[in-house]
């Protein structure tokens, strides 16, 4: 027999929602337009490691996550790699759909929802990308030497992410989670950043710029909050509190949109309901504020860890 408890760690979304009168979807739609809520919503989301099966494997493990840890809002990661050219790694064409299982996995986790809660499609920013075709010391030589060709290549990579997103929108995402590591201090100063990453990091969220929820996380410890901000345009911006240092009080006085975080990412797996429930307390955020972590919590944390964060915010 199943027991009371376990029934509802596996019930679906849409059951979920009808019990408690207001879907995910719903709460996060009243966050946007800055209305109170019956809760705080969340989302949290780890690396499935699952880049080298099909769409259809990544949608199911997406959308157990979501199912098991009821989620109001499904961040989707995008593991699968860019296609690397037969020749040089810069020199590229514009692909028309870079990433075709992860845009079937979209497919497949819009019609697992059922329209009950958003979900946003992860996309890593053309710089990063430009890492992964090659290496961080790659990209970096490349700068130095031979700049033009990076600034081209960097444009079709954005032009490809672009086709993509559009793609992941016509699929049923709400928006994208555009993914910058290269904001910060010892990878980029910011007129470097300035020069070879915000308009390819533009050219990418300007393509969707209608869709409801454009998510802007900026990674890393040393970021540029100041200089990046406001010249991206998202709605949301998630970044880490904990590893900047920077408190949600000060991103509140920057950016008037969404703002998500407040969980400490690195020391997820140790944080007692108590102490999430401290983090999670975030009174300058406003109303428009959905509890995360700053970043992707450990892949290796329990269900019952995830889970103590489920009852923390009262889900």
């Amino acid at each position: 027999m199943v027991s009371r408890r376990q029934f509802f760690l596996t019930a679906s979304v849409p059951m979920l929602a009808r019990a408690a009168g207001i879907t995910p979807r719903q709460r996060i739609d009243r966050i946007l337009a800055g209305q109170q809520t019956d809760r705080l919503a969340f989302t949290c989301w780890y690396h499935f490691l699952d880049e080298k099966q099909p769409g259809k494997t990544h949608a199911g493990n997406t959308l157990n996550f979501n199912r098991k840890f009821r989620t109001d809002l499904v961040k989707v990661m995008s593991d699968y790699p860019y296609p690397k050219p037969a020749g040089r790694w810069y020199e590229l064409k514009v692909e028309q759909n870079p990433f075709p299982e992860q845009i079937r996995a979209l497919e497949l986790i819009r019609d697992g929802l059922d329209g009950q809660a958003h979900f946003l499609e992860t996309i890593f920013n053309p710089w990063n990308v430009a890492e992964k075709l090659s290496s961080k010391e790659e990209v970096q030589r490349l700068k130095q030497e031979k700049p033009q060709a990076l600034l081209s290549a960097l444009e079709v990579i954005a032009k490809s992410e672009a086709n993509h997103a559009r793609k992941a929108m016509a699929a049923g995402a709400a928006g994208i989670f555009l993914a910058v590591a290269n904001a910060q201090r010892e990878i980029l100063t910011p007129e470097e950043y300035a020069k070879f990453s915000e308009p390819f990091d533009r050219m990418v969220l300007e393509a969707v710029r209608s869709a409801p929820l454009n998510t802007l996380h900026l990674h890393g410890d040393k970021i540029y909050l100041d200089a990046v901000v406001d010249r991206l345009p998202a709605v949301a911006l998630n970044y880490s509190n904990h590893a900047t240092g920077i408190p949600i009080a000060k991103a509140r006085e920057k950016f008037t949109g969404v703002l998500m975080g407040g969980i400490d990412e690195r020391n997820f797996r140790t944080l007692d309901r108590t102490a999430l429930q401290r983090q999670i307390a975030q009174r300058e955020a406003g109303r428009k504020y959905i509890v995360a972590p700053g970043c992707s919590i450990p892949n290796d944390s329990t269900d019952q860890e995830i889970l103590r964060l489920v009852q923390a915010v009262g889900a």
